[in-house]
Formats: C-alpha cells, structure tokens, sequence
C-alpha cells in the first residue's frame, strides 16, 4: 500500500474561495503545492506563502501527483481538464466541483480513459472551516486513489468513501442538500407566520432552534423504518401528523400566508392515509414520493 508524506506533492486548480483555502491547507502541511487559476493575479497570496503558480493547467497536472480541482461547475472542469490531458496518465484527480451524479459520472469516465485515476467529491464546509472538524467531505470513484491519498485529503476535513460509482458523491450531495433546503423553507414558513402577529424572526427562532435539536433525534429512528420498509408505531402514526399539519395550514391561511412550502407535505400525508396506512409511522411517507419513480 502506498502512503503519502509532506513531500506529496499537489496541485489545486481554481483559487476561488474554496481553493484558496484547499491550497493553504496542503501549504500549511508542508505539501509541495502547485496553483493554477484562469485569473493568474488569484494565485499571488499563496505564492507568497510558497506555492508555485503554474503558466497553464497542463502544467499544474505534470507538477503533482495529487491534482486537486475545484472550479465554478462541470463544465468548466472538463473544459480545463481537456486543455491537460496530455498530463493526465498517471495522476489522480480530485474534483471538488459541486456536481450532480450524471454529469459526475460522465468527467469520471472520461479522466479514467485518459489514464487517470479518479474521484469525485461533496464538500460539507464553508471555506473558513476547510482543516477543522467542522468541514467533511464525501468521495466516491477510485477506492485505490482514496486510500492511496488519504494522508492530504485529511488535512481538508473528516472524510468518508462513499462508494465506487463516481457519482455516488453527488448522489449524497443532492440528497443532503434537499433535506436543508426543506429545513429552509419550514424557517422561512414559521418566521412568515410568527411575523404575522408580530413575533419578531430573532426571537421565535431561539424556541424553534432549542425544538428542532430535539426532533432532529427521531431521524434515525425514522431512518431505521424507511430502511427495513416496517413502519409501526406507537407514536407519530400518519394520521395524527395530517390532522396536524392540516390545522397549521388552516391557520396559516387564516393568517392571510400562503401555504406553498407546507403543502406538498400535506399531500404526502393524505395519501397515505387514503391508502390506509393511518396507523402507520409518519416516515412511510417517503413511499408516496419513491411511487413515482416505479
């Protein structure tokens, strides 16, 4: 098994805020590293601490063994990648770039017939926290290049090998980022009604955050049921969940609120219900969303 030291060295393209801060974090660990970015003048403060500003991405690729990528988009990275792939055989590339799975899949097929070994990655970090335990990161694609390069990819956050399907990272990624946005808009629904009364957002938010940090216990529990498709309970059975979110609704439109963000759950809920699982636990209403993929 090969293992990597200080002396690994590595490229980052794209210096944007996160490679910025991908950069230091190798820098800072005493990696021999190599920046490339299309507006040169981005490079300067890393070069100041002792990286290596490379002309071209080609020449960024052949500098490193690690070449670690983290540009705007997709496209973007497969068109600076195509610009090296004379460099490319026997490199492994880190692509960092937000993605999702299709698009993933399709730059890992092509890196891999130009030689190289490949992964994929979903990043769980604002830029500042890159290299603390507040920032992990999700790959999957080449098993091999993950173990092999384990050592600097620490150095970026807590990491986890997903799978060997590149497009397994942006698979979580999608998926994670959905449950956010869905904790978003129940903010943004519960703010809007509290404001209608005129409860200030900063301070309805300290009661919801101290309720939430106990709801969120149950997901496991949730999880576990959705897994093992055995949804029964004693506690949060579907019906009691959409005789309640129906009263909310109600009384959000007394409120004179839309009810956009709430009602596509209520949705879920009825049909269920209409399906005669009333008793059922309220985490079998995945089942009414994954329908409509059979």
């Amino acid at each position: 098994m090969t293992t990597t030291s200080p002396s690994t060295s590595v490229s980052v393209i794209g210096l944007g805020n996160l490679g910025q801060a991908l950069a230091g974090a190798f820098l800072d660990a005493g990696h021999p590293t190599t920046v490339w970015n299309r507006s040169a003048a981005k490079a300067d403060a890393l070069v100041a601490r002792g990286a290596v500003r490379a002309a071209t991405a080609a020449e960024a690729v052949a500098a490193s063994d690690l070449v670690v990528v983290a540009v705007i988009d997709q496209d973007t990275a497969r068109t600076v990648l195509e610009s090296a792939a004379a460099a490319l055989p026997g490199r492994t590339v880190v692509n960092l770039t937000t993605s999702t799975p299709e698009p993933a899949r399709a730059l890992a097929d092509w890196a891999t017939t130009q030689g190289a070994d490949y992964l994929m990655g979903a990043v769980y970090a604002v830029p500042q926290t890159i290299g603390t335990d507040d920032a992990f990161i999700l790959y999957s694609g080449s098993a091999d290049a993950h173990e092999r390069f384990r050592a600097p990819l620490a150095l970026l956050g807590g990491d986890t090998f997903v799978g060997s399907d590149p497009g397994l990272a942006s698979v979580h990624d999608v998926a994670i980022l959905s449950g956010m946005y869905g904790l978003f808009s129940g903010f943004f629904q519960a703010v809007a009604l509290g404001r209608s009364e005129g409860i200030k957002a900063v301070d309805l938010t300290g009661h919801l955050n101290r309720w939430i940090q106990g709801v969120l216990a149950v997901l496991p529990e949730f999880a576990a049921e959705i897994d093992a498709e055995s949804y029964e309970t004693e506690a949060s059975s579907l019906d009691m969940n959409a005789t309640g979110l129906r009263n909310i609704l109600a009384a959000t439109e007394a409120q004179g609120l839309g009810t956009d963000l709430l009602s596509p759950l209520q949705r879920l809920l009825d049909d269920q219900v209409a399906q005669g699982h009333a008793r059922k636990s309220l985490s079998r209403a995945v089942e009414s969303l994954e329908s409509r993929k059979r």
